[in-house]
C-alpha cells in the first residue's frame, strides 16, 4: 500500500501548493499553466494510444464504452459525487465539480494506475507508483491553482481505487499480461488524448462516460490474445 499512500500524499501536497499559489496568481498565469498541462495531457495520451498494437480494439471499446457510459450516466453520477461533497463542505467553488471530475478521471484513467498497484500489492514493488505519484503532485499544482478545492478531494478516489486494487492484486494479477497492458494504454490514452482537449478547452468531451471503454478492452484482450 506505500505506492497509494504515496500517491495520495502526492496529490493532497500539490493541491495545498496549487491553492495557495492559485491565490497570488494573476488569471493571465493560471490560464497559461492550463494550457501547458493540457498540451502535455495531450502528448501523453497521443503517445500511449499510438505506441500500442491494438488501435482496432481501442475504437472498438472506445465506441462500446461510449455507449454503455451514457446508459449508465457515470460522469453525471461522478458530478453529483462531488457537488455531495461540496455542499458537505459548505464550499462555494463555482469550480469545485469541474476540479474534482477532471482531476479524478486524469489520475486514475491509465496503466500506471493498474500495473503499479498490482506491482505493489504482488512483489511489494511501489517504484511504478512512485512515479506516478511526482507526475500526479505536479499535475495537482497546476489543477488546483486554477480549478480550486475540488482537486484535492480527488485524493479520495486516488486512495479508494488504487488501494482496492493493491489489496486484490493477487486476484487480478492476470491484467499485467502485455497483451490486457497493450489494450489498457491504447484505450487509456484515447481517454487521456480526451483529458487534453477538455483542459485546452477545445470541446467539451464526458471522458467519465468513456470510461467502461477500459473493461472492454480487458475484456477483448484476453479473449483475443
Amino acid at each position: 500500500m506505500i505506492g497509494t499512500l504515496v500517491n495520495t500524499g502526492a496529490v493532497v501536497v500539490g493541491s495545498a501548493i496549487g491553492l495557495g499559489a492559485g491565490t497570488r496568481l494573476p488569471e493571465s498565469i493560471k490560464s497559461i499553466l492550463m494550457q501547458a498541462l493540457g498540451l502535455s495531457v495531450l502528448v501523453i495520451g497521443l503517445r500511449m494510444a499510438l505506441e500500442a498494437q491494438h488501435a482496432l480494439l481501442a475504437i472498438a471499446c472506445l465506441l462500446l464504452g461510449g455507449v454503455s457510459g451514457e446508459l449508465l450516466r457515470i460522469e453525471q453520477r461522478l458530478e453529483h459525487l462531488a457537488e455531495t461533497l461540496r455542499h458537505m463542505l459548505r464550499s462555494d467553488s463555482s469550480r469545485f465539480v469541474e476540479g474534482f471530475v477532471t482531476a479524478t478521471l486524469l489520475y486514475l484513467t491509465g496503466a500506471m494506475t493498474i500495473v503499479g498497484s498490482i506491482r505493489d500489492g504482488t512483489v511489494g514493488d511501489p517504484s511504478v507508483l512512485l512515479v506516478k505519484a511526482l507526475l500526479d503532485g505536479v499535475a495537482s499544482i497546476a489543477l488546483a491553482s486554477s480549478l480550486g478545492v475540488g482537486v484535492l478531494f480527488s485524493a479520495l478516489p486516488v486512495l479508494l481505487v488504487q488501494g482496492s486494487l493493491t489489496l486484490l492484486a493477487g486476484q487480478l494479477a492476470v491484467l499485467s499480461q502485455p497483451a490486457v497492458l497493450d489494450a489498457i494504454n491504447a484505450t487509456g490514452g484515447l481517454l487521456i488524448l480526451g483529458i487534453g482537449i477538455n483542459l485546452l478547452e477545445l470541446r467539451r468531451i464526458r471522458i467519465g462516460n468513456l470510461l467502461p471503454a477500459l473493461l472492454y478492452a480487458i475484456i477483448g484482450a484476453l479473449l483475443f490474445s
